[in-house]
């Protein structure tokens, strides 16, 4: 079940839910819930771990996040391919489709709001506004008209009514970001409280637009406030994509049935998957690294580990990349690059004006990388 957001000409109060104060009265952590959080953190800890052996975060930030972008653009039916993504030149605003120009807004969103996480240490509301105006390239901010319902993308019938009034909507938000930052309300692991935090954003439905990319980063941006990633790399939306049915089954089975737990369990699961396959995959990049220094290492003058972290950070190099991060000049970056072209560790192609430079193993790790 898709559900879509649509702006109703007049009220409509069908499957309304009165969304609780947090922390929940109630105890979260049964035994099979305290099992699967032991799982998940031992596999999100493991992923901490790997990601600090990679030798320069940007090479994980930089493409690991584009992925979380994409796979979470995927969840509302944005479809691109990899080719458009790494085509695209974000600073320059030069995209290669409308889908390419959204996944890179989100990355973008996530990329900004991981660092002022990291410098603050705060999860506040303004960031959430910040994080959901980049998305959507607006700053409308929370809802302040009624109308919004969530709809049965196939049915067209109205699944959920989330808050009405700028009022609630304001109030449940401000109760959302105490909890979020204030640890002794309640003793629950902080992947509970995820969960937790996850489904009241999604049920509060804040903006009128980009609510579920929004939770989405708020997910990622939680668990590095709370210190349990160091980069924004978990490939959680990948996970909600592949399980979209179910997600959409389990939200609504908390306000239908209040039943937290097993959406709990799904996210946990989660976490858990998610991390396996991220640490599978930066293993795979670490092994084509390593691969790619042997063999760059046979051309005299050409290897150097900034050279190589490049061609790992951006997929589709192009000259003025090497440029600007060797500081050379542009017959020497073009020089550096054709050397591997030789060596086939790169494949050149001209598309439209440019000449791209193409990490074809890097590429192909990618588009495998739920299969790893």
């Amino acid at each position: 079940m898709n559900i879509q957001t649509t702006q109703e000409p007049s009220l409509n109060l069908k499957n309304t839910y009165e969304i609780p104060s947090l922390p929940l009265p109630v105890d979260l952590e049964s035994k099979a819930v305290l099992k699967k959080e032991k799982e998940a953190r031992a596999a999100l800890a493991e992923l901490k771990g790997i990601a600090l052996s990679v030798p320069n975060e940007n090479i994980l930030i930089n493409t690991l996040s584009l992925q979380e972008a994409k796979d979470s653009s995927a969840v509302e039916n944005i479809i691109t391919t990899n080719d458009e993504l790494y085509q695209s030149n974000a600073i320059e605003k030069q995209f290669a489709s409308v889908a390419a120009k959204e996944v890179h807004q989100y990355a973008f969103a996530l990329r900004n709001g991981f660092r002022k996480v990291k410098e603050k240490g705060l999860l506040t509301n303004n960031l959430i506004k910040a994080v959901q105006a980049e998305l959507e390239g607006n700053g409308a901010g929370f809802r302040s008209q009624s109308g919004t319902t969530l709809k049965n993308a196939q049915t067209g019938a109205v699944v959920y009514t989330p808050p009405q009034s700028l009022r609630l909507i304001e109030g449940h938000m401000k109760n959302l970001e105490a909890f979020i930052h204030d640890d002794s309300l309640c003793d629950l692991d902080p992947l509970v409280k995820m969960a937790i935090i996850h489904h009241q954003f999604e049920s509060i439905h804040p903006f009128f637009d980009g609510n579920g990319r929004t939770g989405r980063i708020l997910n990622i941006l939680y668990l590095v406030k709370q210190g349990l990633l160091d980069t924004p790399i978990l490939y959680l939306s990948r996970y909600i994509n592949q399980n979209k049915g179910e997600y959409y089954r389990l939200l609504q089975g908390v306000r239908d049935q209040n039943a937290w737990e097993e959406w709990i369990l799904f996210i946990l699961e989660g976490v858990r998957i998610t991390s396996h396959q991220t640490i599978r995959l930066i293993q795979e990049i670490k092994r084509l690294m390593q691969k790619h220094k042997i063999k760059m290492r046979e051309l005299k003058n050409i290897y150097s580990q900034d050279f190589l972290n490049l061609t790992f950070s951006h997929p589709y190099t192009k000259i003025n990349h090497v440029e600007e991060a060797l500081h050379v000049s542009r017959p020497t970056a073009t020089k550096y690059l054709d050397a591997l072209v030789e060596i086939k560790l790169m494949h050149k192609r001209k598309i439209g004006r440019d000449s791209y430079y193409i990490n074809l193993d890097l590429m192909e790790c990618l588009s495998r990388a739920h299969t790893l």
